[in-house]
């Protein structure tokens, strides 16, 4: 299958976006991130492909967009995807911790490790929001686009 990509200026730096053609995301990378992607031979630029990612990613920015609606196409294991559909509950201006996204999966206590490793595999940074999930004592925990970027996320947002 063919991969399409754009890439859109941010605030955060310049978002690579890829998708299937259909306008349905399957990523959202910055520049840097642990297991972001990048442009790989035989991908195919479309930016009119992502035009309605790129208009709302721009409103969530300017502070005019709190939930994004748009179709994502991921790849996880049902575990993953299990726990990217609770992050996608986690409504802007809030926050949740690991230990409260697998009570909300119903996942044993056993399972935090799990489900951190499962948030830090999120293709949607940005878009499916891991920035909002802190550690249990409120501190700002890993986050593959970086701590800096968490923060000005969480800022934009009015959390911190």
């Amino acid at each position: 299958m063919t991969t399409y990509y754009t890439t859109v200026p941010s605030p955060l730096g310049e978002l690579l976006l890829t998708g299937d053609g259909s306008g349905a995301l399957s990523s959202v990378s910055v520049p840097g991130q642990k297991g972001g992607r990048s442009v790989e031979d035989g991908w195919v630029r479309a930016p009119e492909a992502f035009t309605e990612a790129e208009r709302q990613l721009g409103a969530y920015f300017r502070g005019e967009l709190k939930e994004f609606h748009l179709e994502f196409r991921t790849d996880g294991t049902a575990f993953r995807e299990q726990v990217w559909a609770a992050l996608d509950a986690v409504p802007y201006g809030a926050t949740t911790t690991y230990g409260d996204i697998a009570r909300t999966i119903g996942a044993s206590r056993a399972a935090v490790r799990a489900v951190g490793g499962a948030i830090g595999a999120n293709p949607l940074l940005i878009v499916r929001p891991c920035h909002r999930v802190i550690g249990a004592d409120g501190s700002l925990t890993g986050y593959a686009g970086g701590l800096e970027r968490k923060e000005r996320l969480l800022g934009l947002e009015g959390v911190l």
